[in-house]
């Protein structure tokens, strides 16, 4: 007979004993999962975050200007990038010293106010050592010709703002009313096959600016 009550009570008990069991794993089991849950849940706009932070950062480094050049432009005042930006492309070009004889031949061409004037222009700006690589006798003959300086100028000239990208494979109207070929990639870019650009993506207030190391001769 106690034999008998003893097997019962320990039935009893381990019926009362298993369904606590059980619920203390299903306890365990759901904090687990709630706690993977929110784990996730928190990492997840973290890498969203991360991956918006990269893409902002990529595309502000595409809009900077670019190329060795680009160096020795002055960190402050009205010739560097900022001031530049603030200004219309001739005046900009002004107060960049490396584009003193481009300024110099935009005067004689009496340009200044067509450059200042236009709205989204592309203007490919050769430096003084571009202008330097042409014969001095053939410099100044072209510099006191307005109509052929003219024609040379705005062949440098594209009427539309050209982004970096559009310089891969490119071909434009200019406003000499022929076509300037493009090419490159990344930071590396050529215009005619003939002209590296050795400071890129300048901006004016109506116009980006490719400085070049050659000037552009259009055809006869």
């Amino acid at each position: 007979m106690n034999t008998r009550i003893r097997r019962i009570a320990i039935a009893v008990t381990a019926s009362a004993v298993l369904p606590l069991g059980l619920a203390a794993c299903s306890d365990d089991g759901g904090d687990s999962a709630t706690s993977d849950s929110a784990s996730s849940a928190t990492s997840a706009p973290a890498a969203a975050s991360d991956a918006g932070e990269d893409a902002a950062g990529e595309t502000a480094a595409m809009d900077e200007p670019f190329g060795p050049a680009c160096a020795s432009v002055p960190e402050d005042g009205a010739g560097s990038f900022d001031g530049m930006a603030q200004d219309p492309v001739a005046t900009a070009a002004s107060n960049n010293p490396a584009l003193s004889t481009l300024v110099t031949a935009v005067q004689k061409a009496g340009l200044v106010d067509t450059l200042n004037n236009a709205e989204n222009i592309t203007v490919f700006a050769p430096t003084n050592d571009a202008f330097a690589k042409i014969p001095e006798a053939d410099l100044d003959k072209v510099l006191n010709d307005k109509e052929q300086l003219t024609k040379i100028l705005t062949y440098h000239v594209v009427g539309q703002k050209l982004a970096p990208a559009d310089l891969e494979n490119g071909s434009f109207d200019t406003l000499e009313k022929s076509r300037l070929t493009t090419s490159g990639s990344a930071e590396e870019y050529k215009v005619n096959d003939s002209a590296n650009v050795v400071c890129g993506n300048v901006r004016t207030a109506n116009a980006n600016v490719y400085i070049i190391d050659t000037v552009l001769m259009p055809e006869s």
